[in-house]
């Protein structure tokens, strides 16, 4: 079984995945890691791309989701299908490079129980208005859900398996980020970061952060399940049945 799964959601990102396999096969020389290219319902080339590329590189596979259902959904399907102990994922468009996945890595082979470690990224370099817009939602998100919050969808995002298993009910949508970083944070888990440079997409556009009209839509997304977070964190628990006393 692969030590490590990083999982890439890939959404009509053909002109995107050889430079991404190629930058991942210059540092993934270990033969612990996996990659997990998750073609997510595309539309373009990628289904070909990708069965083209991949007899190359002997640590990537990919998973396809027929259909897309969202980021959440395509992530989710990678981090089920992946065999490793500690799993992640980050984006398929090179503003982060997958090889950050590297330095993450470092920090589990160091840790006594990578169950009990969340390590994510801290984007270095962008634009302000883009590091406004960041720096805001963590504000909104720090008090609303009552745990430190920032950067909430910087990447690359690594745990251990036991972690992900707990899962309840993850969203399928771009909040996915927000629901790990904040489950983390919740169960205890010791939260590491570090920074990682974010660029410009290699090729494409984004698929939310196209323009303010974009990011409106996103926040609404993402205080909408903030808020429904918030809502099942203030629900009062069962109690467990009592059990009767042992008369042995």
């Amino acid at each position: 079984m692969s030590t490590y799964s990083l999982v890439i959601p890939c959404y009509n990102e053909a002109r995107n995945l050889p430079l991404l396999l190629a930058r991942a096969g210059e540092a993934f020389t270990r033969p612990d890691i996996e990659l997990v290219l998750v073609d997510n319902g595309s539309t373009d080339d990628s289904p070909a791309v990708l069965q083209e590329l991949l007899s190359r590189y002997p640590f990537a596979r990919s998973v396809r989701v027929e259909v897309n259902q969202g980021y959440g959904f395509g992530i989710l399907s990678g981090l089920r299908a992946a065999r490793g102990r500690v799993l992640g994922w980050t984006h398929a468009d090179m503003q982060t490079d997958p090889t950050d996945a590297l330095t993450g890595f470092a920090l589990f082979d160091a840790a006594r129980d990578p169950d009990q470690l969340f390590v994510k990224g801290r984007r270095q370099h962008r634009p302000l208005g883009d590091a406004v817009f960041t720096a805001g939602m963590g504000v909104f998100e720090t008090a609303l859900l009552r745990q430190p919050l920032w950067d909430i969808n910087a990447q690359p995002t690594l745990f251990g398996r036991g972690f992900f298993e707990t899962w309840d009910n993850p969203p399928h949508d771009f909040s996915l980020d927000l629901y790990a970083f904040y489950t983390a944070r919740a169960a205890g888990l010791e939260v590491k970061r570090f920074p990682v440079l974010f660029g410009k997409r290699a090729h494409g556009t984004s698929h939310w952060n196209i323009n303010w009209r974009a990011k409106v839509k996103f926040i609404r997304r993402t205080l909408d399940y903030s808020l429904r977070l918030r809502a099942a964190l203030s629900e009062p628990r069962s109690k467990p049945e009592s059990k009767p006393e042992s008369t042995s």
